[in-house]
């Protein structure tokens, strides 16, 4: 199968499923040179890249449909810290070989994920060499209303979505092959599954004064908020959202530290001005995602954790691949 075949095949009809489901917005899309799309009047566009590497970001014989969610479930991620509406995607996969089954399943899985997610696959490239999934999302965001890590400001809380240090303690149960249980499942779906909050982002976009989705870990990305803001943060571990299935995996402390440092769990950690967190509150009443304040921003810059009764100046840590 060469490689016109391959997207014939397996891509282009994904563009073709969601052009029947009313998508207006793509001119032309797979099959030409570049895609020619549309944006809407009044607003801006929001773009983002991801790279997944064999090896670094995940294990050897990932099944590829677990690949194809987690590339776009992390791509998508970084529209939902700007506020932004999901609508377009680009992809390029790098393949030691054009295998039809793995290129079947991978395929299968990003359709669902791109209908779950609303976004259109509108073009891409393949090449062969070491298994690498690259993935550029496209979303769309109202004129100057994008969330940025720049507008922190001295007393705002700190919050966080979901739970945090799920995907790092499922990564632990591939890397030691603990046997399957409902808590091993369900750590391995955060890991490969990342659920990006879109909806929340949206949601607190008149409220939050700046938003970072966590995927080098909460320590390392509230501290490109802190550079970019010219503050410094107090975070408190105790207050940390940890599930009730990483406390059955592990014991707390580590799960506090995989929360502070695991990376990946693509939740959203955003900034609050005082003044608009009951506002926010009343509108989280009819949300089912979990928001919770982990700390604080202050004047003093640098870090500081809340351990042993005081508050200690502390590294981010964050992951960096060089």
């Amino acid at each position: 199968m060469d490689e016109f075949t391959l997207i014939r095949r397996y891509f282009q009809p994904l563009q073709q499923r969601q052009k029947e489901a009313g998508e207006e917005s793509v001119s032309v899309g797979i099959g030409d040179d570049c895609a020619v799309l549309n944006i809407p009047e009044g607003q801006q566009l929001v773009v983002s890249i991801d790279t997944l590497v064999e090896g670094t970001h995940f294990l050897a014989d990932t099944p590829p449909e677990q690949l194809a969610w987690r590339l776009l479930g992390a791509s998508v991620s970084d529209l939902a810290a700007m506020g932004a509406t999901p609508s377009w995607l680009t992809l390029a996969l790098t393949l030691p070989h054009a295998d039809e089954a793995w290129v079947s399943s991978f395929s299968s899985a990003l359709s669902e994920a791109t209908k779950l997610y609303s976004i259109q696959l509108v073009g891409g490239d393949t090449t062969r060499g070491p298994l690498t999934l690259t993935a550029q999302v496209h979303g769309f965001v109202k004129k100057d209303a994008a969330l940025l890590r720049s507008n922190a400001q001295v007393g705002d809380l700190i919050c966080v979505t979901g739970t945090l240090g799920d995907s790092r303690a499922g990564l632990e149960t591939l890397l030691t092959n603990v046997p399957a249980d409902s808590v091993v499942e369900y750590l391995q779906q955060r890991f490969y599954r990342p659920q990006p909050r879109v909806s929340t982002g949206q949601l607190i976009l008149p409220y939050a004064s700046s938003c970072i989705d966590i995927s080098d870990g909460l320590l390392g990305d509230i501290e490109h908020i802190l550079e970019q803001s010219g503050v410094g943060a107090q975070i408190n571990p105790a207050a940390l959202p940890l599930s009730a299935e990483i406390m059955h995996f592990t014991d707390e402390h580590t799960a506090k530290e995989w929360a502070l440092i695991g990376g990946e769990d693509f939740e959203l950690c955003f900034t609050v001005p005082p003044e608009q967190w009951i506002s926010l509150q009343e509108d989280l009443q009819s949300h089912d995602v979990q928001i919770t304040p982990v700390g604080a921003i202050c004047e003093a810059k640098g870090l500081q954790l809340f351990t042993q009764g005081e508050w200690r100046v502390a590294e981010a840590n964050g992951y960096n691949h060089f």
